[in-house]
């Protein structure tokens, strides 16, 4: 047991570790390419944390287990946006700018609806079956193409050189310091990325194997340890975020891994093999739609465009009491 419980201190740190080089890297090169960090968050972090989900779903859909691939992502989105947004918004409230009201909220909303629509088309309308076909994923991964662009399109700074660090420097020292500073920042960001991965994956195992020796059962095991597992990058990246005060980081990272599991992940599995939805239940559904919902009604509530400590903690009860119902149906 001493030596699982080192083994399990030894993840968790490799976890923080790495969302601290993560957090790091990824606004350094925001501030270096006159990115904001919100689209840094949406796009390279938030692919990256989603790593995890993208190796279960695309092994799944190679075996054919499409309850698995798609379990996966609806309950890490709703783990996301319940657990992890609440927590960060704990931590220090989150601050909504114009694009994420107009375009990247509602994109969420839409793409979770895109997802239920899809899933339930026989039951709603009666026709094709319940799932995504591969044209369908097809049709979501350009999607998900088409958002990368547009989000790095309509956010790059009119004055990308105003957002470079120092002095200014002679042209060869310039480009010689320039290109230093650009390898260090991704160096945090893949070298964090790896620390996030496999910390959390040793992290993961461990805690299964003390869970399994205290006694737990292997619903519990599987409803808590498992289901958390593979949101780790993601809770360990936004927590960290929004403590260094960079809730847009934080954000973007929840909203772009939403956006990429069901968009990159869930298309691109559909692609390597149709996905069977029907055994998804409803509830499953509502609990999903309901959480990407909360997002925008968040932002209109207690602290206006933005994510106050109290809407966090409404969120954590609202993933409270989704763990609850899934332990008692189980």
């Amino acid at each position: 047991m001493f030596v699982e419980i080192t083994l399990l201190l030894t993840g968790l740190a490799l976890v923080l570790l790495g969302a601290d080089g993560l957090v790091e890297g990824a606004s350094q090169l925001a501030r270096r390419w006159g990115i904001s960090e919100f689209v840094i968050g949406l796009t390279i972090v938030a692919i990256g944390t989603s790593a995890p989900e993208m190796v279960v779903s695309f092994i799944a859909a190679f075996e054919k287990n499409s309850d698995m691939a798609v379990g996966n992502i609806i309950g890490s989105n709703i783990f996301n946006t319940a657990l992890i947004l609440g927590l960060s918004a704990i931590i220090h409230p989150l601050a909504i700018t114009r694009n994420n009201l107009h375009r990247d909220i509602p994109l969420n909303i839409i793409v979770t609806s895109a997802l239920i629509l899809f899933g339930m088309k026989h039951t709603l309308l009666g026709v094709g079956q319940n799932g995504l076909s591969f044209w369908e994923g097809l049709l979501f991964v350009a999607c998900f193409g088409w958002y990368m662009v547009v989000s790095f399109r309509n956010d790059k700074s009119d004055t990308p050189g105003s957002t470079a660090e120092g002095p200014a420097l002679s042209t060869g020292e310039g480009a010689t310091k320039q290109g230093h500073r650009l390898i260090v920042s991704l160096a945090y960001v893949v070298v964090g990325l790896a620390a996030l991965i496999g910390g959390g994956q040793m992290f993961v195992s461990h805690a299964q194997t003390i869970a399994q020796m205290a006694g737990l059962s292997d619903k519990f095991i599987a409803i808590t340890v498992l289901a958390a597992g593979t949101s780790m990058p993601e809770l360990a990246t936004s927590c960290v975020a929004a403590a260094k005060g960079k809730g847009q980081l934080a954000l973007g990272n929840v909203i772009g891994s939403n956006t990429a599991n069901i968009l990159l992940i869930l298309g691109g599995a559909a692609i390597i093999h149709p996905l069977d939805m029907n055994a998804i239940k409803p509830q499953d559904y509502m609990a999903l739609f309901a959480t990407a919902l909360c997002v925008i009604v968040c932002a209109f509530t207690f602290g206006r465009k933005r994510i106050d400590r109290i809407e966090g903690a409404i969120l954590l009860l609202i993933e409270c009491a989704y763990m609850g119902y899934l332990m008692a149906t189980c």
